[in-house]
């Protein structure tokens, strides 16, 4: 079949099982197979696709069918205008996280914050964007799980992140930081085996924030301002509905100056706090 043959058959396939976006997930696909920019799929319609190609692009398609994402094939997501590397052991960093990561970047550099701790890293997304955008910023970045940290520093090209395994705080000792950010999990227990079929292919470790979602925010908020130096930030990512729950945790431990950012879709989706 030709170029065109291949993605229409592809996109009809999808859209009879109501995977989303089924056009830009089949060219982006297709582009990957062939190792080509998506502009060379428009160009080259008519080309015979070649028979080996054409299998791996089916083999893939079938992938997606399984709720597979299409990030998991393709070992990429962009974020921050850099490309990540990313598998089945870490989330797929989201477009809604980079609300997170400007408000950071704005802190640092109106109030001269320069040591920044990550929490709950994963690819390594947020250390790795603040890192890239703050001039001589100090990041170190957290995970309990190994295999992340070993994701996020193949990400880390210039190697400029401390990443250390801990859960939580545990092996951080006395160190301080102007800024403590997080993106932790957030989504009720129950509610996992609801979502999407894509979603649920992520590592539920990453997913999994306790029966009422909370269970993270909790002992980020009880216990970072120990790691905060005077006037030092606490920046949350939150999942919705959840922001009256997060402020009041953030109140009941005298953390000040409590606001919230909402995302592109008008979500609450970043809340930040101050520890004096």
């Amino acid at each position: 079949m030709t170029i065109k043959q291949t993605l229409e058959y592809a996109i009809k396939k999808l859209k009879e099982h109501n995977i989303e976006d089924s056009m830009i997930k089949t060219k982006s696909l297709l582009a990957y197979v062939l190792s080509k920019p998506k502009e060379y799929l428009i160009i080259n319609s008519e080309l015979e696709l070649d028979s080996e190609k054409e299998i791996i692009f089916n083999k893939h398609i079938e992938e997606l069918l399984k709720g597979k994402p299409l990030q998991y094939i393709t070992k990429t997501q962009e974020f921050f205008g850099m490309q990540f590397y990313v598998d089945e052991n870490v989330l797929i960093p989201q477009p809604d996280t980079e609300i997170l990561v400007e408000e950071v970047i704005e802190i640092a550099k109106k109030e001269n914050k320069k040591r920044i701790l990550d929490l709950c890293t994963g690819s390594g997304c947020i250390a790795i964007s603040l890192s890239e955008n703050l001039d001589n910023a100090n990041v170190t970045a957290t995970d309990i799980s190994e295999t992340a940290l070993e994701i996020a520093n193949k990400n880390d090209r210039k190697r400029k992140i401390t990443f250390k395994q801990s859960d939580m705080f545990e092996n951080l000792c006395d160190e301080k930081f102007d800024i403590i950010v997080s993106n932790p999990p957030y989504i009720k227990t129950k509610v996992i085996e609801s979502l999407e079929k894509d979603v649920q292919q992520e590592p539920k470790l990453a997913l999994d924030g306790g029966e009422d979602g909370l269970k993270f925010y909790r002992a980020i908020t009880e216990n970072a301002y120990k790691y905060l130096n005077n006037d030092g930030y606490l920046c949350l990512e939150i999942g919705e509905n959840q922001k009256e729950e997060v402020m009041e945790l953030l109140k009941s431990n005298n953390y000040q100056d409590i606001y919230c950012k909402k995302d592109l879709a008008g979500n609450d989706r970043v809340i930040i706090a101050k520890y004096r």
